[in-house]
């Protein structure tokens, strides 16, 4: 009976490397505020769900990281490099993740919008929608690769009125520690 309930403990798997510093990337310099007709770089493969207005957004900033890994951390947006503070824009980030060839592997956005295709992929829509989010509020770490090398390109784009962005950090945060089962 013994051998019986050793066979049935769950074996152990190794918990995935984590990091145990704070990693911060400048995602998107700040773009002051400007008439959208004013901008005149487009992004002609997305579509916005607007009604009267033009469906292509146009190009308020680009950003791109360097290669990345989550390593076990929680990919936040801040603000400032020190996670202090919360960051805004109009309209919206279209987040696209790339492999290490560059290939587009997923696509998500956030900010104030109701709807985002690119071609005829409907793009996720990630945290609270609205042109304003508070330290940390919105949380990538769902859409990035659990494993392996990434690069993570941000477009903040806007399809009226005016556009804007204030600096984004993309800051990769060392999770608390897990509790090890009881069971184990």
């Amino acid at each position: 009976m013994v051998l019986a309930l050793a066979g049935a403990c769950a074996p152990r798997v190794a918990a995935p490397r984590t990091s145990s510093t704070v990693r911060t990337v400048l995602l998107l310099a700040e773009a002051p505020e400007r008439d959208t007709e004013a901008r005149e770089d487009r992004r002609e493969d997305v579509q916005v769900e607007t009604s009267g207005l033009d469906r292509v957004p146009r190009v308020v900033a680009r950003g791109e990281t360097s290669p990345l890994s989550l390593d076990g951390a929680r990919a936040r947006l801040y603000g400032d490099a020190e996670g202090t503070r919360g960051w805004s824009v109009d309209n919206f980030i279209l987040f696209e993740v790339l492999d290490a060839a560059g290939a587009v592997t997923g696509r998500f956005a956030c900010g104030y919008t109701d709807g985002v295709w690119v071609g005829r992929e409907s793009v996720d829509l990630v945290g609270p929608r609205g042109f304003a989010f508070e330290p940390g509020q919105v949380d990538l770490s769902e859409h990035l690769p659990e494993t392996g090398a990434f690069r993570l390109r941000a477009t903040a784009l806007d399809y009226q009125g005016v556009g804007r962005t204030a600096q984004v950090y993309l800051r990769l945060e060392p999770r608390p520690a897990r509790e090890e089962r009881a069971d184990e």
